[in-house]
């Protein structure tokens, strides 16, 4: 990601899970008059709030949020669309004299905000359902197969995103008879990119572990299982794209009879933890060097004035609103 070059239109709180993104962000109200963006590829989806740890109805009662309960579990929502929709929300929420904070652990999603991917190609949308059907009897290795075949450059990444990106890959391809990656690196990006403040929060290894394991058991606790059931019942599937994601298919197989519960609960918190180290390595390596990491071990007041100051100085001005949060 390169460097911005014009004053920052966001401020930025991301970080891998459990670092504590939500307690920063929701803190920084009591500071800044702001409305929070969720950044995650998962919360998007109505009636999966407990496996996508969304943010707590009291505080969405006291902060705007956007980005929350967008669409319906088995439809997609790309980040292209994403960047799209934060394009907007930023804009109004500029308007209104308020700062936008992005929060969340998709990088991917970040960086198609500040650089845009390529305007996506027209494709035939009865010929998309068709293959998107076909895709679903599709089991993973053969599709894999069918990725490194058709697209070798984006392989690795599809293959490590599941079925739905190995998905997006193919119908691609085999829709435009060009590879992904080959639009991404060639196609002009569909709008101009916005510069932003970013803020990582970083965890020692031993910490998150710790955090991921107690999350686990608090969303069972919290009842993840009716919520798998419910949605079960309301006649979404394993292979929806919403229930996809960690936690929901180790519970959807515990349902099934294939492991027990505690099974389940380990699978989740081993998938997370690996989930966890792809997000600190992508951080690592697509964010520029001026970007500000926080040790999210400090002290919650503490990391609060970091991201503060991080933010006068990118944004060219002070902060906005009184002390003591959200009129």
């Amino acid at each position: 990601m390169t460097e911005p070059e014009h004053p920052s239109s966001f401020l930025a709180v991301t970080g891998p899970t459990a670092s504590g993104k939500t307690a920063l962000s929701v803190a920084l109200s009591q500071h800044l008059d702001i409305e929070i963006i969720s950044m995650d590829s998962r919360q998007v989806y109505v009636g999966m709030d407990i496996g996508t740890d969304k943010v707590p109805e009291e505080d969405r009662k006291k902060i705007p949020h956007h980005g929350l309960d967008l669409v319906q579990p088995d439809a997609r929502y790309s980040a292209g669309q994403f960047a799209r929709d934060v394009r907007r929300w930023v804009h109004e929420i500029s308007e209104r004299g308020r700062v936008p904070v992005v929060t969340g652990g998709t990088g991917f999603f970040l960086k198609a905000v500040m650089e845009p991917i390529f305007a996506e190609p027209p494709m035939d949308p009865v010929r998309v359902e068709a293959l998107r059907s076909y895709l679903k009897r599709m089991d993973s290795s053969r599709m894999a197969r069918w990725v490194k075949q058709l697209d070798p450059d984006r392989a690795p990444l599809a293959i490590e995103g599941g079925p739905q990106r190995m998905s997006r890959t193919l119908e691609v391809a085999l829709l435009t008879g060009v590879p992904l990656s080959r639009w991404h690196r060639e196609s002009p990006a569909e709008a101009a990119g916005i510069a932003g403040t970013v803020v990582v929060l970083d965890l020692p290894r031993e910490e998150a572990h710790r955090r991921i394991d107690h999350r686990v058991s608090d969303m069972v606790e919290r009842g993840l299982l009716e919520e798998v059931r419910g949605l079960l019942d309301a006649g979404y599937g394993g292979d929806t794209p919403g229930m996809t994601g960690v936690g929901y298919r180790e519970v959807i197989r515990h349902m099934e009879g294939e492991i027990t519960l505690e099974e389940a609960m380990e699978e989740i918190r081993a998938s997370t933890r690996r989930y966890a180290r792809r997000q600190v390595t992508w951080f690592r390596t697509q964010l520029p060097a001026s970007v500000l990491r926080i040790d999210a071990t400090l002290p919650l007041e503490q990391q609060v004035h970091m991201t503060l100051d991080a933010w006068r100085a990118g944004s060219g001005e002070q902060p906005v609103g009184q002390p003591g949060g959200n009129p």
